[in-house]
C-alpha cells in the first residue's frame, strides 16, 4: 500500500524557519522524482519543489532561494527546509511521487503569522 505521511509543519512566526518531511512506503523511493505542493485555503494545489531521483531540483518562483528540497533514499524519506517564511507561505503542505499517486497523504499545516 503506498502512503505519504508529512509531517514537521506548525506555527512560525515571519522570517522563522520550518522542515518538513515526507515519510513514504509502498513504493521503491528511489527510483521516483518526488514533489512537494500546497494547498492555501480556498486555492487548487499548486507546485512548491522537485527533486529528480538522481537529486536534481527545481522550485516554483515563489519559493526559490528560501526553500530546499532533499531525500534520504535509504530512510525513503523527502523533505523541505523551509526559511525567511512568509505569511503567504501559510499552507496545508503534502508530497507525492511522480507520476502522481491518486491517494494523496493528510498534509502538514505551516502557519506564518505574527
Amino acid at each position: 500500500q503506498v502512503q505519504f505521511v508529512e509531517s514537521g509543519g506548525g506555527l512560525v512566526q515571519p522570517g522563522g524557519s520550518l522542515r518538513l518531511s515526507c515519510a513514504t512506503s509502498g513504493i521503491i523511493f528511489g527510483l521516483y522524482a518526488m514533489d512537494w505542493y500546497r494547498q492555501a485555503p480556498g486555492n487548487q494545489r499548486e507546485f512548491v519543489a522537485h527533486i529528480a531521483s538522481d537529486g536534481r531540483t527545481n522550485y516554483a518562483g515563489s519559493v526559490k532561494g528560501r526553500f530546499t528540497i532533499s531525500r534520504d533514499n535509504a530512510k525513503t524519506t523527502l523533505y523541505l527546509q523551509m526559511n525567511s517564511l512568509k505569511p503567504e507561505d501559510t499552507a496545508v503542505y503534502y508530497c507525492n511521487r511522480v507520476p502522481a499517486w491518486a491517494s494523496w497523504g493528510r498534509g502538514t499545516q505551516v502557519t506564518v503569522s505574527s
